[in-house]
């Protein structure tokens, strides 16, 4: 029988970053028991945590690679769920390529052998659309074969890959949940490691020129953040150990006019500089969520309406 949230003592690994502090906060508003992050502040930062530091959640500046003390955290709170959310940056891996790919394995390796030791109870992984590559087939579903075109994205292929052998082999309570290309506030928007959303957002708020690569016609399927939180919540109490499910908006939309869009919300004319095309990069992802909805009940907002409030938390903390 898996642990009840709303009483389990949870561990949030990365949860100083983007969508693992949006985990926080949803954990802590629908009650819980203790809940414990653990990041290297690598992209995370204690301010995505204000609010839950306030209500009680305890924050470890530490490296999750560290078994040693990955095990300490586990023992001393008496951890029962773990969410791990631990990797490095996409655009990292052009900077440092192996260290980008280890990341995602090593703390994984480290959360599954604490597990099958039997230091805690329920592990959630989250995986990501890049595990794919581009579309061979639209919409992509879980059936999808990995096609991992980065070394980022190979370590997550990789990590993913190594929780259904430890599933298969010690019968161990774990599963998979993989977002397409989340979006919303607390996203880095600071170059060389922001994402798109972001990075135009601040660019045309600073004055400066968005900045389109390639042709503009790669689409990705783009979520915002509470939605992702609200099904992995749900999906907690129906998935089956070993489980991977895709989550998405159904929306695919091409970097064009994502930044069409942003600029018309910040009412900026100008032009845009053309760049090349990033090398490695995915031509299309464009999931189907019919698993997710036949497990859970789930509706995401729209674009518009999440690229709306996105705009609003960037005009409110980075300038």
């Amino acid at each position: 029988m898996r642990e009840e949230l709303d009483s389990a003592n949870i561990l949030v690994v990365g949860g100083a970053g983007f969508i693992g502090s949006h985990l926080v906060d949803a954990l802590l508003a629908q009650g819980s028991g203790q809940v414990v992050v653990i990041d290297n502040m690598f992209l995370g930062r204690r301010s995505n945590l204000a609010s839950a530091l306030d209500k009680g959640a305890l924050l470890y500046e530490q490296d999750a690679e560290d078994a040693l003390s990955l095990q300490e955290i586990v023992s001393r709170h008496n951890i029962k769920v773990v969410f791990n959310l631990a990797t490095k940056a996409l655009n990292y891996s052009f900077i440092e390529p192996l260290d980008a790919f280890v990341t995602n394995v090593v703390v994984l390796g480290n959360l599954l052998e604490l597990q099958r030791a039997g230091a805690f109870k329920t592990l959630c992984h989250f995986s990501s659309s890049e595990v794919y590559g581009t579309a061979v087939y639209e919409p992509m579903d879980e059936h999808h074969p990995y096609n991992p075109t980065t070394t980022y994205a190979g370590g997550k292929a990789a990590a993913d890959i190594m929780l259904k052998t430890w599933v298969s082999m010690f019968d161990l309570d774990a599963f998979i949940v993989r977002p397409f290309n989340n979006y919303g506030p607390r996203q880095n928007w600071e170059p060389p490691l922001a994402a798109i959303i972001p990075l135009t957002i601040q660019r045309i708020l600073a004055g400066e020129k968005p900045e389109i690569h390639g042709s503009g016609s790669q689409s990705r399927d783009f979520i915002y953040v509470s939605d992702t939180v609200d099904a992995t919540l749900k999906l907690y109490r129906v998935i089956a150990p070993g489980q991977e499910v895709n989550i998405s908006a159904e929306g695919n939309i091409s970097m064009q006019n994502v930044i069409e869009k942003i600029a018309e919300q910040l009412d900026y004319k100008g032009s845009m500089v053309k760049k090349p095309r990033r090398g490695a990069d995915v031509d299309c992802h464009n999931a189907t969520n019919g698993l997710v909805k036949s497990l859970i009940e789930f509706q995401t907002r729209s674009f518009d309406d999440g690229l709306g409030s996105t705009i609003a938390w960037y005009k409110d903390n980075i300038i």
